[in-house]
């Protein structure tokens, strides 16, 4: 028997009452021999594009074949710890322009920042490839670069960025680029109805690894990674401050308090919360037809937690309504949801796949 029906098996063989609260599901490995996948994007006519965080763009055929080659003319990436090559995203135009978007992390060791980078892509290679963000200040060390891409209806794209780690209080200055998200117009110049100047569109983010704008409501929704707890769901509005490091349900690494307060006046609270830490990274509604019960809610992949949590959203709560996919056991690094309806995962290894989550019962 083959491992995704094994997969199978074990949803199809939950206690009754679990059974009755989640759809049944199979496991399909897509690809595998990537080098720690980051990000997924769906080609127009069948394929997909994987960035690999060591600062290759890789192609899958539309049949499920990994092109042997990486595609060429990658912009120069710094490699080091958590840095290396993020968020590929297609233009919303990109059928006719072949224009696409990669953010990365750029300099060197002793400065570094998150870029963010348009080109076209032509057969296997990368056209008019040309640098058109690239956040300040630049910072030492190699940890929170936030890189994920999301577009809004006006044509504009936002950005999410890191704190950097050390820099942590700098993410309560919006005159700088350190723990904030960024608006930008789709050549990489500021709107003019942007709330600072810079481009920061929102601020007081630790480490955002998730992003997706909802067309059916109309919002923005991140997920950001905490410390040891207070990973947190936010809906953002422009302008606001989401708190970090004044406030957070999180404690540092030692053990030691950040700060005595989960909520301070002035700052937004998230509409849900992790304590324990899940290490949420990648994020996607589900809006598809193949699983009904998921439709609306949101796919938050977890690396710690090594699973997806399905959350469904309200106004201004959200609760967790199941863990999915743990038995695989991998650090779930990015999750979307395919063309087809299915859901696609990314797993962060060495030895890194592509998987699809189809119903059981589908052919």
């Amino acid at each position: 028997m083959r491992v995704a029906d094994w997969l199978a098996v074990l949803v199809l063989c939950l206690p009754p009452a679990a059974a009755a609260q989640r759809e049944a599901y199979r496991l399909e490995t897509v690809a595998r021999g990537l080098e720690h996948p980051w990000s997924l994007a769906f080609l127009p006519g069948g394929g997909m594009l994987v960035t690999e965080r060591a600062g290759r763009l890789r192609v899958i055929a539309a049949g499920g074949a990994l092109q042997p080659q990486p595609v060429a003319g990658v912009p120069a990436v710094h490699v080091a710890g958590q840095a290396g090559l993020f968020e590929v995203a297609l233009a919303p135009d990109f059928a006719s322009s072949r224009r696409l978007y990669l953010s990365y992390a750029c300099g060197d060791s002793a400065a570094n920042s998150t870029c963010l980078a348009r080109a076209r892509l032509l057969d296997s290679r990368l056209e008019d490839v040309r640098t058109i963000f690239e956040a300040q200040p630049k910072k030492r060390g190699d940890a929170h670069y936030g890189g994920r891409i999301v577009f809004l209806p006006d044509g504009t794209l936002v950005l999410t960025l890191g704190d950097g780690f050390d820099y942590r209080e700098q993410a309560q200055n919006p005159g700088n680029h350190l723990g904030t998200l960024v608006r930008l117009a789709a050549d990489g110049s500021l709107p003019g109805d942007n709330p600072f100047d810079n481009g920061v569109w929102s601020y007081g983010h630790r480490n955002v690894q998730g992003i997706v704008y909802d067309e059916a409501s109309g919002r923005l929704i991140i997920h950001e990674h905490g410390p040891r707890g207070g990973d947190e769901i936010n809906i953002i509005e422009p302008g606001r401050n989401y708190g970090w490091p004044i406030a957070t349900f999180g404690v540092d690494y030692s053990g030691a308090s950040i700060t005595p307060y989960e909520h301070v006046p002035g700052t937004v609270a998230p509409v849900l919360q992790w304590t324990p830490s899940i290490a949420p990274s990648g994020l996607a509604i589900y809006r598809g037809e193949l699983f009904a019960q998921w439709r609306g809610d949101l796919l938050v992949g977890a690396l710690i937690a090594r699973a997806v949590y399905r959350v469904r959203l309200q106004a201004d709560t959200a609760s967790v309504q199941e863990q999915l996919f743990e038995e695989l056991d991998e650090r779930i690094r990015d999750v979307r949801v395919g063309p087809d309806g299915a859901v696609y995962l990314l797993t962060d290894s060495a030895r890194g796949r592509v998987l699809r989550a189809l119903p059981a019962n589908a052919p």
